[in-house]
């Protein structure tokens, strides 16, 4: 009787037990469940200088690498104008080659004319010694020796400037005038550099390896600069995104990992690393000062990303998970 006595109330015990944490779990909330997407980095792709589509090497669905060409235009006005650019070159490397040379012929005859210059000094030096002895004599008179000392003074004037004639033609043109011409030959480069690089925009490289997933562009179409010809999704590296209340986020860090699931895959727990945790600029709306006597709650982005490669993911996926995650 003792023992069928101490059985039932083990029994009873157990019973309790059992009761209470059925109980627990009937009474206890229910997880959080909070949903986020699948992102990505999107490029949207338009030529820096307008023109008519020549070529499209790309459509939706394909997947590109970083620098394939997956359009090509025509512009005629750009072509002209890269011809102008470099005619406007040769044009001013020639006046600098003529600023920086002097012709032959023409620095032979300046110094042909300070040689005739300098035969002139030496007749009227003759001529004014002679004409100083015979005023001695008498044989001459002060105004013919005033004379020859007036030709003497003039042939020398005529020889320093003949001279100076001979250096200009050998020395060429002035410094000054030389830097102007040197100057103007930069620019013109400048400006075809510049026409080059406009005429090389004409060509679209993919700027990074992705998928197109949208394209604008047609043969044939005329397109001004900045106008969308394509968009390119990056899907080998995507993340998660959840807007989350500020009060969801106690303990949650950077580098902190959590599991998550994605039901467009219909695969089980995906284990995710945060990589950034932003404040949105504005304020949610869950609880309102004047209802509930607290401050509003501001919403935060936290940015998740796969721990292992995962296959198939695209933005606008949803993703679960339960909050707050296992372990926290």
């Amino acid at each position: 009787m003792k023992a069928a006595g101490m059985v039932r109330a083990v029994v009873g015990i157990i019973a309790l037990i059992v009761l209470g944490v059925l109980l627990w779990f009937a009474t206890r909330p229910p997880p959080l469940v909070v949903q986020g997407e699948v992102s990505a980095n999107r490029v949207d792709i338009s030529p820096r200088v307008a023109g008519r589509i020549l070529k499209l090497n790309a459509d939706v669905g394909d997947n590109v690498e970083k620098g394939t060409v997956i359009a090509e235009l025509e512009s005629p006005q750009l072509t002209a104008t890269l011809h102008l650019a470099e005619a406007a070159v040769g044009v001013s490397e020639a006046d600098l080659t003529r600023v920086n040379s002097t012709r032959p012929e023409t620095i032979d005859a300046a110094n042909a004319e300070l040689a005739a210059a300098s035969a002139d000094v030496t007749l009227y030096q003759e001529e004014s010694a002679r004409q100083a002895r015979l005023i001695t004599t008498g044989a001459s008179t002060q105004a013919q020796v005033e004379q020859a000392a007036r030709n003497l003074e003039a042939a020398i004037r005529k020889q320093e400037s003949a001279a100076a004639n001979a250096r200009l033609a050998i020395a060429g043109s002035s410094k000054e005038e030389k830097a102007l011409a040197a100057a103007q030959v930069e620019q013109a480069r400048a400006s075809l550099n510049q026409r080059q690089v406009d005429v090389s925009e004409l060509v679209i490289h993919a700027p990074i390896s992705g998928q197109v997933t949208t394209r604008v562009a047609e043969l044939g179409e005329n397109f001004s600069a900045g106008s969308p010809l394509f968009s390119i999704i990056d899907l080998q590296n995507p993340w998660f995104t959840f807007n989350l209340r500020e009060d969801l986020l106690k303990g949650l860090k950077v580098g902190d990992g959590f599991d998550v699931t994605v039901p467009a895959l219909g695969s089980g727990s995906i284990p995710v690393k945060v990589t950034m945790i932003n404040a949105q600029g504005q304020y949610a709306t869950w609880r309102a000062t004047r209802a509930t006597g607290d401050f509003d709650l501001r919403t935060f982005e936290v940015r998740a990303v796969p721990a292992n490669p995962l296959e198939g993911l695209r933005p606008g996926m949803s993703v679960i998970a339960s909050w707050p995650p296992a372990g926290r």
